[in-house]
């Protein structure tokens, strides 16, 4: 993990990203068409000071627009979610052309700390692991060959990126996809290249992907890869739920099994603590996945903020 140790007593530097305002990348599940330029300032409002940069087109993809907006709220761009369906190796030259040109936007706009091109499996898209979602069985994994295919796809992607841009890769194990569970996450990294691929760790799927709250067990497990952080918390009922009545992905979404922080099962004052404790000087990136009818955003973002506010204070 990224660390210096002249910042371990830093205040968090936090952001949040337009799926918390609605703007999910699965098609027809979205919230409410809130405009980024509001989305932007409602999340500068809320103290948030970084954003990730959601499906391409939903903010500028100029350069210099991209930046004034930024700039303007006195925001940090600290990423983009790019998903390619790696087992598919016909898949992986649009892949990493869509990646790159993601990241060369990303580049234009950086400042401190660089952004990361956020790479995913093509989530949602698999039957069986959709309809699966948080009670994944090991036959329902990629044979031998289809993890070593998954795995140059985004070692390629990967290095790609870094050679054309500069910036770095983060893997984003989720939900509806083929790297869900803890063994999963282990067997991607196990066969790829660190120099080419590091670890988002995202709390609330790895919590629902497991099945359990164990997130400060995982974080030790997964450190020497964890670059970035993403912040969501589970509601343990709506697991157990999605669990016995065999819900899919987006079932469970749809039964707010990603609450608002503070309201599920992730313990987060551990977590802040092992990350104070690591000395980690990043961003932490919020998430609550918005479906309609699932209140107001704005409010949410607002609350979140404040939760973990209230444990740093307390650290």
């Amino acid at each position: 993990m990224a660390t210096t140790a002249d910042q371990a007593a830093a205040t968090l530097r936090v952001g949040n990203a337009p799926c918390s305002w609605g703007t999910l990348e699965f098609e027809g599940v979205g919230g409410e068409s809130i405009p980024f330029d509001r989305m932007l300032d409602e999340l500068a409002a809320a103290g948030y000071t970084g954003t990730e940069l959601g499906d391409w087109g939903y903010m500028p993809s100029d350069p210099a627009a991209l930046r004034a907006e930024l700039d303007k709220r006195g925001l940090v761009m600290l990423g983009a979610f790019v998903p390619v369906a790696l087992k598919d190796a016909s898949a992986h030259e649009a892949g990493i052309a869509n990646a790159v040109k993601t990241a060369r936007l990303l580049a234009a706009v950086a400042s401190d700390p660089k952004p990361y091109l956020v790479l995913a499996d093509n989530n949602g898209s698999i039957g069986e692991r959709t309809k699966n979602a948080g009670r994944i069985s090991p036959d329902m994994g990629l044979s031998e060959q289809e993890w070593r295919t998954f795995a140059d796809g985004a070692n390629k992607v990967g290095r790609a990126v870094l050679s054309e841009t500069g910036l770095r890769t983060v893997f984003h194990h989720h939900c509806a996809g083929y790297v869900e569970t803890p063994d999963e996450i282990a067997k991607l990294l196990d066969l790829t290249d660190p120099a080419a691929l590091g670890l988002v760790f995202d709390t609330g799927h790895f919590a629902f992907g497991a099945g359990h709250f164990q997130i400060v067990e995982a974080l030790e497990r997964f450190k020497e890869r964890i670059l970035y952080i993403h912040l969501k918390d589970c509601q343990p009922g709506v697991a157990r739920q999605a669990r016995e009545n065999q819900w899919d992905y987006f079932e469970a979404l749809r039964h707010g099994v990603f609450s608002e922080l503070g309201k599920g099962g992730v313990d987060f004052p551990a977590v802040l603590r092992w990350l104070k404790q690591r000395a980690y000087s990043g961003y932490v990136l919020v998430e609550q996945d918005v479906l309609p009818g699932m209140g107001a955003p704005k409010e949410s973002a607002a609350r979140n903020r404040q939760y973990l506010r209230a444990i740093e204070e307390n650290l």
